[in-house]
């Protein structure tokens, strides 16, 4: 008899524990402040129905609201990080929900336009560059930006765009920051930039030869909503690159009016002789002249000088 009794009163001391927790926990709940307001908004709602409901009240209270006792998102204390709880009671229920909260949102955001700005083999500095970033004060950039502000203007006007921007000029004067800039702004209109860096472009297509991958990508480079070339004419290139990559995208982003960006040190009369000699020393001057002619069909040359700012870092 002894070890029942002794069971009874210790089931009785851990009950006890329990109904003391229990009602703990709902005097702080219906005390919250927005459970109360909640409640205040509910007359019909009994104790009963609060005693049915007390888990989901409970989660709720304990719960940040609008980020308030969150420093950051990183920091959310939240039981789903990023998401803010929310009740909406129904007749004898409640029924809790969450949402994302604002930080989350903008989070969201932000990846999903650095999404559309896809890099092949660009630093990260460039990928993330703005408009706010240019240097305004600069005589010699005055033209440069102003086509680039333009040009971005024009897309929020809802105007489409048939042709991209050439710029051109010497070494550190920003050309590869300002394709950057223009990029990001884009992605805020949801277009796809794909900005590549032209020497390395051409290694990738001659590696991609080996795992016959080559027609897929100049099918993805052809419909891109806006291409980027940086850098080209850094090195010498082959009849073979010209004419079949550079000249067959070209060719297609002409005839269905899709805008290319370029960056380069020559004008784009230095580099039709650039583009006439191949890497084998062989000088084509017509089939040179084609792709030149693509080029002007889908940018317009823009000169961009000033200070060499690389030789501030």
């Amino acid at each position: 008899m002894e070890p029942i009794q002794s069971s009874l009163k210790k089931w009785m001391r851990e009950n006890s524990n329990f109904y003391e927790s229990y009602n703990q926990i709902r005097r702080e709940t219906v005390s919250d402040k927005y459970v109360k307001a909640i409640l205040d908004n509910h007359p019909e709602f009994t104790e009963q129905d609060i005693d049915k409901n007390l888990m989901k009240l409970y989660e709720f209270k304990s719960q940040s609201k609008k980020c308030e006792n969150c420093p950051s998102l990183e920091g959310c204390i939240n039981i789903l990080k990023g998401y803010s709880p929310y009740i909406e009671i129904s007749g004898k229920d409640v029924h809790l929900t969450y949402e994302q909260c604002n930080r989350k949102r903008k989070a969201d955001e932000q990846k999903s336009k650095h999404s559309l700005v896809q890099g092949l083999y660009m630093p990260k500095d460039i990928l993330e560059a703005s408009l706010n970033g240019l240097d305004y004060q600069d005589p010699d950039r005055h033209e440069a930006i102003s086509k680039a502000l333009d040009y971005v203007q024009s897309i929020d006007t809802g105007k489409k765009q048939k042709k991209g921007l050439y710029f051109y000029g010497p070494f550190g004067v920003g050309k590869t920051y300002i394709l950057g800039a223009i990029a990001n702004e884009l992605a805020d209109h949801k277009l796809k930039t794909l900005l590549i860096y032209m020497p390395e472009f051409v290694r990738e297509m001659k590696s991609s030869l080996k795992d016959d991958s080559i027609n897929q990508k100049i099918d993805y480079f052809k419909k891109a909503d806006v291409l980027m070339f940086d850098d080209i004419g850094a090195e010498s290139i082959s009849s073979w690159f010209r004419d079949e990559i550079l000249g067959s995208i070209l060719q297609y982003r002409m005839m269905e009016r899709l805008p290319v960006f370029f960056s380069s040190n020559y004008s784009i009369k230095q580099l039709e002789h650039h583009l006439a000699t191949t890497n084998r020393g062989d000088t084509e001057t017509v089939k040179a002249g084609r792709i030149i002619e693509r080029i002007k069909q889908v940018s317009t040359e823009v000169p961009l000088f000033g200070q060499n700012r690389r030789e501030f870092i």
